[in-house]
């Protein structure tokens, strides 16, 4: 059962970082580093089973999962701030934040 988590969330870390480094897009990109941090998640729930304090990786789990919701709430407001800016949410075309 073990192997079968990790693999799992070795899967999704890598499907996270392949988004977060190819898309050009500021939501799809999101997207990647919060399956980045839900294959983190993964880990220390899988982790904590075998440990004697059980309930300690699923503790840090679920402070992973408020600060990924506050993180993501923040960048979105950030991205919609920068599209209303730029008017494109890719990020190729965004040179700088002083120009125009």
């Amino acid at each position: 059962m073990l192997n079968q988590l990790l693999f799992l969330s070795a899967f999704l870390f890598s499907v996270g970082v392949v988004v977060a480094i190819t898309k050009k897009n500021v939501i799809t990109v999101l997207i990647g580093l919060e399956l980045m941090l839900n294959a983190a998640n993964i880990n220390l729930v899988a982790f904590s089973k075998y440990d004697t304090q059980f309930i300690q990786g699923q503790l840090f789990a679920l402070f992973v999962m408020v600060v990924a919701a506050a993180e993501t709430a923040v960048a979105l407001a950030f991205a919609f701030q920068v599209y209303q800016y730029f008017q494109t949410p890719e990020l190729d075309k965004i040179s700088e934040v002083g120009e125009k």
